[in-house]
């Protein structure tokens, strides 16, 4: 477990553990805390702290360098648009997640394809050609420090297998003298941890890793062994912990009816408007979803509900996401987007269904979906076998297998989101976005419209389908490109959606026609984060966790979720130690039973959002917040 700063001896035992660990796969976590701990060491390198911001594209070029990636102006550019203004640590980790380093078979490859006599050499004329002129171009200056370096260059050569070699050399010194840093300066020590602990619910049903939003900053340490007494469960940081405050709240059985839900037939008579959406798991655990602008003409009250989308199953077989936790934040728009007021969010709930019913006045509101994370995450799934795409028929002609039919089938019901059976260029740019990055064009999409079955100018479902199957055809039957489209929707080889959760949004307006439009496809913003916590703040219970009042603990409870949020008044920035060993029949969306957070100065943040592991069970949250000195 984590040692006190000032234990050589304990932290060396502890990297020998971490290291044996990682050799020998033991924990889910050890790729995890491995690439976390990088990340930090990679940002220490250029900043004092965490919580400082990257504030400019050199130094986000910089921070880029420190971690082993090449940026070009290209990568740079990506990720810092002209409306970009910062990029905190959360955002860099995800950046590293995205752009992984250069690998030397990688780099080998490139300079294979310009090395025409095939003989490990490129002349320096040719290289300044290619690099002046050619993709991501280089300024004379660049080419000439790569032209300079005495030990890959010789006789007007590059020596491109040295220089490879050079290359990858260089990038694991960076990363290993940054790890140094960290582990010499004890003012960039690690300042938060977590560790796995085995509970009687994990057994059973395996939490999987953490998403990379909620960890970034946290290095996990290993468990004791069994019977090893001699070990504390509890990082020893926390045992000399200033205060603490523990919640304890018992529940009974989630999913019951709330008396508190209008019956359908109340509002039968209103006017409604409808859309769907999608939550989609990325690879580091982060959600991304669509967010929407509600348009209201008039005051009116309102009656608004979202609840996970059933698509079409096979016989005897459930929709997985059915069960993933759903909920919608309603942000009213004052002056611009920037300035949101949280109005409400859905709270009261029946059976998958989450609604609220209130009074609106007229004008411009946002609508923000939410899920905790705690349902929706990865998981190691063993898929045996590859389900078939594509075949040839009796004639050599290429068709769609009737599981992938019903699958498209069943992604065209989700991108449809006004429901009405046909794609708008709008949708099928959601779909695009998601599955390529890209949009289509007004050309593109004319020529779309030409070559497949369309109805008022847009796609059908057939012609969807056969718009995939053109696809498989120009691949020659090669289904990679399918597979690519299938994965970022959330299915598995198995042609299962289990990284997904699509949903569904009513709008009942008792005055008034409302309308709502999907705008965005991204991940939580800040308007959502804000919006949680000030919900948690004005509903939930507060305790004081120091002598000062200056760190409180608030914590919402309904009957099918908790969520505790931190708050930090004082003006420096505190480490608060979490634990919920205690807790039975729990899952939170950070994976960890153990773990600690960083709260900046003036400012509050999300600490966890838990619910019932077997939602028909008791479940019991039992928690302690702890401040460490």
């Amino acid at each position: 477990m984590a040692s006190s700063p000032g234990s050589n001896a304990s932290h060396s035992h502890e990297k020998t553990i971490l290291s044996e660990s990682s050799q020998a796969k033991k924990s889910q976590y050890s790729e995890e805390e491995t690439f976390y701990m990088n990340c930090r060491a990679a940002y220490l390198a250029v900043f004092k702290s965490s919580l400082e911001n990257i504030k400019s594209k050199e130094q986000l070029c910089l921070v880029l360098q420190q971690a082993g990636r090449n940026p070009s102006q290209k990568m740079v550019n990506q990720y810092w648009t002209p409306q970009t203004t910062t990029l905190n640590f959360d955002d860099f980790c995800n950046i590293l997640k995205k752009e992984k380093p250069a690998t030397k078979t990688e780099l080998l490859k490139a300079f294979l394809k310009v090395d025409t006599n095939n003989d490990g050499y490129i002349l320096h004329t040719e290289l300044y050609k290619i690099l002046t002129m050619r993709g991501e171009k280089m300024t004379v200056e660049e080419v000439n420090a790569i032209t300079k370096l005495a030990d890959v260059n010789s006789s007007g050569k590059l020596d491109y297998n040295k220089f490879c070699k050079l290359y990858m050399t260089t990038n694991e010194q960076c990363r290993k003298t940054a790890l140094e840093k960290l582990e010499v300066d004890s003012r960039l020590r690690r300042q938060q941890f977590g560790s796995q602990v085995e509970t009687s619910e994990r057994a059973t049903s395996p939490i999987s890793k953490p998403s990379s939003r909620t960890t970034r900053k946290t290095d996990h340490k290993p468990a004791p062994k069994r019977g090893d007494s001699r070990t504390s469960s509890r990082p020893s940081s926390a045992q000399s912990c200033k205060a603490s405050v523990s919640s304890t709240i018992c529940l009974g059985t989630s999913g019951n009816t709330n008396s508190e839900l209008i019956e359908p037939n109340t509002v039968k008579d209103w006017q409604c408007a409808q859309s769907k959406g999608c939550f989609f798991l990325e690879e580091d655990g982060e959600i991304i979803t669509h967010k929407y602008r509600l348009y209201l003409p008039q005051r009116s009250t309102v009656y608004i509900t979202i609840k996970p989308l059933n698509l079409s199953q096979l016989e005897g077989k459930t929709s997985p996401w059915l069960s993933v936790d759903t909920a919608l934040y309603v942000l009213r728009e004052n002056e611009s987007q920037e300035n949101l007021q949280l109005v409400s969010f859905t709270e009261v709930q029946n059976k998958e269904m989450f609604m609220w019913k209130g009074e609106l006045g007229s004008g411009i509101y946002w609508l923000i979906p939410f899920t905790t994370g705690c349902k929706l995450k990865k998981i190691k799934k063993q898929v045996t076998g590859e389900a078939k795409l594509v075949y040839r028929d009796g004639d050599g002609e290429l068709a769609l297998t009737k599981e992938f039919k019903a699958a498209l089938s069943d992604i065209f019901e989700m991108i449809d989101l006004d429901g009405n059976g046909l794609l708008s260029l709008e949708e099928y740019n959601f779909f695009e976005l998601r599955t390529s990055g890209e949009k289509c064009d007004e050309e593109a999409w004319a020529v779309c419209k030409e070559n497949f079955d369309t109805k008022k100018n847009e796609l059908t479902r057939q012609g969807f389908m056969d718009l995939n199957l053109m696809e498989a055809n120009d691949r020659e039957g090669d289904p990679s490109d399918l597979w690519v489209t299938l994965l970022s929707l959330g299915y598995n080889k198995a042609l299962e959606m289990t990284e997904a959760c699509p949903f569904v949004i009513d709008i009942y307006a008792e005055k008034c026609k409302p309308r709502i439009k999907a705008v965005y496809l991204e991940a939580g913003s800040r308007q959502l984060n804000r919006a949680i916590c000030k919900s948690v703040v004005n509903k939930g219970d507060a305790k004081v966790l120091d002598s000062g009042e200056s760190i409180i603990v608030y914590t919402y409870k309904s009957d099918t979720r908790i969520t505790s949020v931190i708050e930090n008044k004082s003006e420096n920035k505190v480490i608060i130690h979490v634990n919920n060993e205690q807790s039975k029949n729990c899952v939170n969306n950070r994976g960890l039973n153990i773990f600690a957070v960083e709260v900046a100065p003036k400012s509050m943040m999300v600490c966890q959002h838990v619910m019932p592991l077997k939602e028909q069970e008791e479940w019991i949250y039992n928690c302690v917040h702890s401040l460490v000195p």
